[in-house]
């Protein structure tokens, strides 16, 4: 291995170790911020003001850019696999500072998405050369790309309009299920912006083509709903398995549309075609794993919703305590409603 890919592979790791670290600080954040009545999944924005919450995001940022220079050091055969540390650096912190109990399923869970991503990546197809921004814009109006783009945008109006009302705070695949669809688009666009930077670098500017930015315009819109719904993931449900089930279906919808974007298949033997379907089979086997493990939501804290009226306690204004049978009315001396632990 040559002095750069040594360079590459250790900003790599540092990547995944930061990006896996801002997911916990992150989530400290929003519990700090929650403890103020400011819930992410509930809606609210109090995260905006807590100082934590910025710092986890100031993590990931460096990640990220460490994995971009990374990209610039070594190849991607060796920086896009090193990726998946982050779900286990992730899993991991949640264990110790979150008290979020990765049990030994789910740590096969993570262990299978991980094999299955790395499989995907290793036999994935090669990129084609593009040299300007008109040819990737030409690549993104193609029929078949403008449909998975419809499609994507269709299905994400029907999760936030429809279901995240009615099933958001029970079923994580909702906002994970919006912030990988987005991030498949993100990344498209943001591929969009690197090449144009890049041309720009070398002296071929494309600041004044209109489609860079369009790029722009819809890799920030997308951006800022993938950490809105991100944020009220993290917020509602166990942090080891938000991380994973994010990465794997962020890294499938990815694939998908790079596929469909790119042409990345044509040309392909069979032998990597299979490879790739197994690999996603791996991490889909994994997902389910890791959702069958996933903790229940705590109880309601409603004191009248947590106690069963046939052990509820009554107490008359003269201080006598009195516990009702299955005939008994409700008195009109009730004065309050007390748990059942309150007198043991």
């Amino acid at each position: 291995m040559y002095k750069a890919n040594y360079l590459g592979f250790g900003l790599a790791v540092a990547s995944s170790a930061f990006i896996g670290s801002s997911f916990i600080i992150k989530k400290k954040g929003l519990q700090r911020a929650a403890a103020f009545g400011s819930h992410a999944g509930a809606g609210g924005y109090g995260y905006l003001l807590e100082p934590l919450w910025w710092v986890g995001m100031i993590t990931m940022i460096v990640g990220e850019f460490a994995n971009f220079v990374a990209y610039i050091y070594a190849p991607a055969v060796l920086v896009t696999p090193l990726g998946a540390l982050s779900i286990i650096v992730s899993a991991i912190l949640a264990h110790f500072l979150l008290k979020e109990k990765l049990r030994k399923m789910g740590i096969l869970g993570c262990a299978l998405c991980v094999i299955g991503s790395t499989i995907i990546v290793l036999h994935a197809p090669g990129e084609h050369s593009i040299s300007s921004v008109d040819e990737i814009w030409t690549l993104a109006t193609q029929p078949a790309f403008l449909i998975y783009t419809a499609s994507a945008i269709a299905v994400v109006l029907v999760l936030v309009l429809f279901c995240e009302s009615r099933y958001g705070q029970t079923n994580m695949m909702i906002y994970i299920g919006v912030c990988s669809i987005n991030g498949s688009l993100t990344v498209m666009s943001i591929k969009a912006i690197g090449i144009a930077i890049k041309l720009t670098f070398e002296g071929s500017s494309q600041v004044a083509h209109f489609q860079t930015w369009v790029f722009v315009m819809v890799a920030v819109s997308c951006i800022i709903t993938q950490l809105n719904y991100l944020n009220k993931a993290l917020d509602t449900f166990n942090t080891s398995v938000v991380s994973p089930i994010y990465y794997a279906m962020f890294t499938s919808f990815t694939i998908l549309a790079s596929a469909i974007m790119f042409k990345d298949w044509s040309g392909q033997n069979a032998s990597d075609i299979i490879s790739v379907l197994c690999g996603f089979g791996t991490v889909l086997l994994g997902v389910a794993v890791l959702h069958n493990t996933r903790e229940p939501p705590p109880p309601p804290s409603d004191l009248y919703t947590s106690l069963s009226p046939q052990f509820s306690w009554l107490v008359h204004a003269n201080g006598e305590i009195w516990k009702p049978t299955d005939n008994d009315e409700l008195h009109h001396e009730f004065i309050g409603v007390i748990r059942p632990d309150y007198f043991k």
